[in-house]
């Protein structure tokens, strides 16, 4: 086999695999109610948000940047805080994916089954936490989900955050493939930076809430996954390519 045919596909969760991010929104509200919080996040500062890859990170950023009342409260104090809130949040998306408020999105498994019944390997690449994956692969794919895949990283795995390319490094460590052997597919520009970092060609399916993201170094953008087949990603994969003269 070639060293730079395509063997492997490497997915992003949230947005990519399905479009999660308004769950995550109502989880959030949600935690902060049960914590007596006034905060309410609506869509427009989420989507602003969501540039900070991981919840916990994400409600220290919007503490630190906007919250005054920070200052009143110890770091240990803090720290005790994001992680419940977290906690809540966590539970709370997992109840919503359980009661079926989130779906796989068009393209998805058939690509996936496509790519298995050709001999590639699938892995996961996201900075989201085991229990996220776990409930919205479990209930899309059955309790035997994690069979599909020959590798997953994830928040517990990668604490360096996308764009930070850890995870897609781990993935192609775990998965013993060279960058040129793999595509990635991502939703957001911290994604694609993340992936681009580790030398990967990724295609994007943006999503309303990343929509406007800058997407210039992808291999492809594309609405979603059922506009898009193993025999196209092939040919674009073979396009990127150096040729025999340039190597």
């Amino acid at each position: 086999m070639p060293a730079t045919t395509l063997q492997a596909l490497i997915f992003d969760v949230d947005g990519t695999l399905a479009d999660t991010e308004s769950a995550h929104l109502a989880a959030f509200n949600h935690a902060f109610a049960e914590m007596g919080m006034d905060w309410v996040w609506d869509e427009a500062l989420y989507t602003e948000l969501l540039d900070i890859s991981g919840g916990k990170e994400r409600i220290l950023h919007y503490w630190k940047t906007t919250r005054s009342d920070m200052r009143e409260v110890g770091a240990m104090a803090l720290n005790d805080t994001v992680n419940r809130l977290h906690e809540l949040k966590t539970a709370a998306y997992e109840a919503a994916v359980n009661d079926g408020a989130v779906n796989l999105r068009p393209g998805v498994l058939m690509l996936m089954d496509e790519a298995r019944a050709q001999g590639l390997q699938l892995a996961i690449a996201t900075t989201t936490s085991p229990v996220n994956i776990a409930a919205l692969m479990r209930r899309a794919v059955g309790a035997d989900w994690r069979l599909n895949f020959a590798a997953i990283g994830d928040a517990s795995t990668a604490p360096i955050k996308k764009p930070h390319p850890q995870v897609y490094l781990q993935m192609l460590d775990a998965l013993q493939l060279k960058p040129a052997c793999c595509i990635a597919l991502e939703d957001s520009s911290n994604g694609l930076r993340s992936a681009t970092a580790a030398g990967l060609a990724t295609v994007i399916t943006p999503t309303a809430y990343t929509a406007h993201h800058d997407f210039a170094a992808a291999l492809r953008v594309v609405p979603d996954m059922s506009h898009i087949n193993l025999t196209q990603l092939r040919q674009w994969h073979a396009e990127k390519q150096p040729t025999e003269s340039q190597t």
